[in-house]
């Protein structure tokens, strides 16, 4: 059957690896058809192939960089070619980078935003009038504990992620009653790409992470819930709900010296 039919379109952003792709797997074992983008076209065909191993589901792949300058308007123009609308969004595209914000080179840093921040809110809006008319679907908002507070040595990764959850949790109150529904998932440490790209030298920011297939399932237990966050991990809501109510002058010089060890300084 279409799956615009059933309703079981399911976009997933960042999905060649970690927490993207294992969406992707639990999306698909759930019977949604997929649209894959990424910037690596090979690893997105490669996730292709793995899940049409396992499940009777279309899979669409579409390489791009969202970060890039007119990248949503690239893919939305895409989808609309292929007659493709999708009944779920999962903004999971984003990165970090380690290291004091005045030593990082500005370039990355803002480009950080426009994938972390400006694409996440591009997609937001752009597919929630098509459900808000079909009264059903959602999103599902990645961003992570660290958007319970600030981040030195992650100062603009930490402050996306604070906009992220703001973002998400506002448009979750602003939907309430219309039959679709925004969630934000804020996992801990997991054991993905990321912290390479990062430059994260050490392992002190991924040791004991949870699997990325148990983030995605529990964010999407939560989404059928309708509930408005999921924190994956009993200590990654302590630490969250912990530094939340914090006194920042306590926090941020704690923060500071993990962050450091993470870089390995």
């Amino acid at each position: 059957m279409n799956p615009l039919v059933r309703g079981k379109l399911a976009l997933v952003t960042g999905a060649s690896g970690g927490i993207g792709e294992a969406f992707a797997h639990v999306l698909a074992a759930e019977g949604y058809a997929l649209v894959l983008t990424a910037r690596q076209e090979q690893e997105l065909n490669r996730v292709r192939g793995v899940i049409a191993a396992k499940h009777q589901v279309p899979v669409t792949v579409i390489a791009m960089d969202l970060a890039a300058a007119g990248a949503c308007d690239r893919l939305a123009s895409e989808l609309a070619a292929r007659d493709l609308a999708p009944d779920l969004v999962v903004n999971n595209a984003g990165f970090g980078l380690v290291g004091p914000a005045a030593e990082l080179e500005a370039a990355g840093q803002l480009a950080m935003i426009d994938l972390n921040v400006r694409a996440l809110t591009d997609l937001s809006l752009r597919f929630l009038p098509a459900m808000l008319a079909r009264k059903s679907g959602g999103i599902v908002n990645v961003a992570s504990t660290g958007a319970f507070m600030p981040g030195p040595n992650m100062a603009v990764y930490y402050a996306t992620k604070n906009y992220v959850l703001a973002f998400s949790d506002a448009l979750h109150e602003e939907l309430k009653g219309s039959g679709v529904t925004v969630t934000t998932v804020c996992p801990g440490p997991v054991e993905t790409g990321f912290q390479h790209r990062a430059g994260m030298r050490s392992r002190a920011m991924a040791g004991g992470g949870m699997k990325s297939v148990d983030v995605a399932h529990q964010a999407m237990d939560g989404f059928r819930r309708g509930e408005r966050m999921v924190i994956p991990g009993g200590m990654n809501k302590l630490i969250a709900y912990s530094m939340r109510g914090a006194p920042r002058r306590m926090i941020l010089p704690l923060i500071r010296r993990v962050m450091a060890r993470a870089r390995g300084a």
